[in-house]
């Protein structure tokens, strides 16, 4: 069978992914996650910009992952808003108080200040989605530059970081041996 066959089971898993990550658990219990849903078609844009990306910041990685967002059938992206603090003025952001990162928030599109309580929500929240996809056989990888691109497309409003996992159904998994 083509891949082309599993769009709609891609749909599926895509959507439980989505709610494995909304379901993680969260600091404080406030939920900063945002996820989207890319299908195969609507993912040419992201890789444009993720191959400009990595020319214009010289980081050849973002043209090589670009390749494997093209040939994926579907792709999440989970963000947060990593701007907004979980208020234990921890300092692990760096700031003595949450207040100071709030602040100081700015920066391009993938280096902004964020709330390590935030970041680590983000963390568990792929980890829970890409074990939805595991689950349920479905070949993916987490990708730092795929999240870089959606952030610059605005896909996720209001993100300060973010991840894409792209997914695909093969006979071989075309996130591996990829030059």
């Amino acid at each position: 069978m083509l891949d082309m066959d599993f769009d709609e089971g891609l749909r599926i898993i895509a959507s439980l992914m989505e709610m494995s990550a909304k379901t993680a658990p969260k600091g404080k219990g406030v939920d900063t996650i945002v996820t989207k849903t890319l299908m195969r078609e609507e993912l040419k844009n992201v890789a444009t910009r993720m191959e400009e990306m990595g020319e214009e910041r010289e980081l050849p990685f973002f043209s090589r992952d670009a390749a494997s967002i093209r040939r994926s059938g579907a792709c999440v992206f989970i963000g947060c808003r990593g701007d907004e603090t979980a208020g234990l003025n921890c300092g692990a952001c760096g700031k003595s108080l949450c207040s100071e990162l709030c602040e100081s928030v700015q920066g391009e599109s993938f280096f902004k200040p964020n709330c390590a309580i935030r970041v680590t929500d983000l963390g568990i929240a792929i980890g829970s989605a890409v074990k939805t996809a595991s689950i349920h056989n479905v070949d993916n990888r987490i990708l730092f530059s795929g999240g870089c691109a959606a952030l610059s497309l605005h896909l996720l409003p209001k993100c300060t970081i973010a991840y894409a996992i792209p997914l695909s159904v093969s006979s071989k998994n075309i996130f591996f041996d990829r030059g």
